[in-house]
């Protein structure tokens, strides 16, 4: 930590006016990238080396579809940065998906591995397709025809994937299925995520949602704020969400409300989230749940409550609501749901924002777990998962606050100071390759 102090009277706050492009997710992961990078005084070449990814591939996937047609979809996959180790990012399937939004979602996961210093650089994929209008044959056709397209930089040393958004555990078993025909032999350390049958991991699907819960609990408990009684709102009820929903309500604390993109439920006196978990598992949404008054997942946003959970997309808080978010905490589940523009507003309100890069570090956490057992062949207790998973979650979140404290900057900041310093720490000390 050594090389990261600054003066400890400097006070550097955000300027609101640089943020010309909040809704795009790469300038937006930049804007906190160039910031991070001033404050360490980054070395001319190793911020060009940084800001820039490796490898990105656009490939065409032509696919016979149930009717007899053909359909061409576009897939790619970014890896931003290996100097850690083997790139490491989900693939997500969805119509929204861009290059921008790729790229900027390999970069954080470079920074997020780092922050929880695991020996993992950054990537991310995805197709675009509307999976929900896809039956299973054509989803698994798709996924196998994009895995056959990146196949030269997939491997457990140099790329391994795991699920994102509308991806799944079957997703995952296709892609290995898939990477092992091509190799001659079964890989399963080329993804994580996967089926625990096929050599994944216990305790994976509820990593990422815990790790939230340990993140906001130790937030709490910096803030001097009880966990006991403490109200909070859950935006996406998906994987991330839902789970991070139980496991406060285990810890004592009271979910209010709860959204998905069907829209949202608040219930001032606690809504039942096992009953909302079981819901979704028989209707796939939230529409018809009836656990409380519904309300619109813009207005779920602006309540009243001690911890915001925005659990979905990127860009759910930005400077057109930021002023009207009222949590103390926000607990960042989603990949970059705060824009560069609403970090300013929400800093001038107080609101103590445990960044995305730390807070859902947990799912790739226990990915880096899945892949250390794949590659030793000896599998791990669910309690020895878990409990591994929140001695990093709470030692990360401790290294952070004592570089936010330091230098009098945000929880954000530091974060990205210490991803960056770690990630060119390693690009010193390889050198450039010439």
């Amino acid at each position: 930590m050594a090389d990261l102090l600054l003066p400890t009277n400097t006070i550097v706050h955000p300027d609101k006016d640089r943020f010309l492009h909040e809704e795009n997710p790469f300038e937006a992961m930049m804007a906190r990238f160039d910031r991070a990078a001033d404050l360490l005084d980054l070395e001319p070449g190793l911020y060009k080396v940084l800001r820039n990814p490796e490898k990105t591939i656009i490939v065409s996937i032509p696919v016979m579809m149930d009717s007899g047609e053909v359909e061409v979809f576009t897939g790619i996959r970014c890896i931003y940065n290996t100097s850690r180790g083997p790139a490491k990012g989900g693939i997500r399937f969805d119509q929204n998906v861009t290059l921008d939004e790729v790229k900027a979602l390999a970069a954080w996961m470079t920074w997020k591995c780092a922050v929880v210093n695991i020996p993992f650089g950054g990537s991310k994929g995805g197709v675009i397709c509307d999976p929900l209008k896809m039956s299973i044959g054509e989803l698994e056709r798709v996924t196998r025809r994009y895995t056959a397209g990146i196949i030269a930089t997939l491997g457990p040393d140099s790329d391994v994937p795991a699920p994102d958004v509308n991806t799944n555990e079957r997703v995952m078993a296709w892609l290995m299925d898939t990477y092992s025909m091509h190799v001659g032999h079964t890989v399963n350390a080329v993804t994580t995520g996967k089926p625990v049958a096929m050599g994944g991991s216990l305790g994976r699907r509820e990593a990422t949602g815990r790790g939230c819960m340990i993140a906001t609990r130790e937030a709490l408990a910096h803030l001097g704020l009880p966990v006991k009684g403490r109200t909070v709102v859950v935006q996406g009820f998906g994987n991330v969400g839902s789970i991070a929903a139980e496991l406060l309500q285990a810890e004592g604390c009271k979910v209010i409300a709860i959204s998905d993109r069907t829209g949202g439920w608040y219930n001032k006196k606690g809504i039942d989230v096992k009953h909302a978990i079981a819901h979704v598992a028989e209707h796939q949404t939230l529409e018809g749940f009836g656990g409380g008054e519904p309300i619109a997942n813009e207005q779920i946003l602006e309540l009243e409550c001690d911890v915001l959970l925005p659990a979905a997309l990127e860009n759910v808080i930005t400077t057109k609501n930021a002023a009207n978010i009222k949590a103390k905490i926000v607990c960042e589940g989603a990949n970059g749901p705060t824009s560069a523009g609403a970090d300013a507003i929400l800093d001038d309100k107080g609101v103590f924002v445990i960044p995305d890069i730390l807070a859902n570090a947990g799912g790739v956490t226990v990915s880096y777990f899945e892949w250390v057992q794949n590659r030793s062949g000896y599998y791990w207790s669910e309690q020895l998962v878990n409990e591994r998973l929140t001695e990093i979650m709470v030692n990360s979140f401790a290294e952070v606050l004592k570089l936010s404290k330091l230098h009098r900057v945000n929880m954000r900041t530091a974060s990205y100071m210490l991803a960056i310093s770690r990630v060119a720490t390693v690009h010193k000390l390889r050198g450039i390759y010439a």
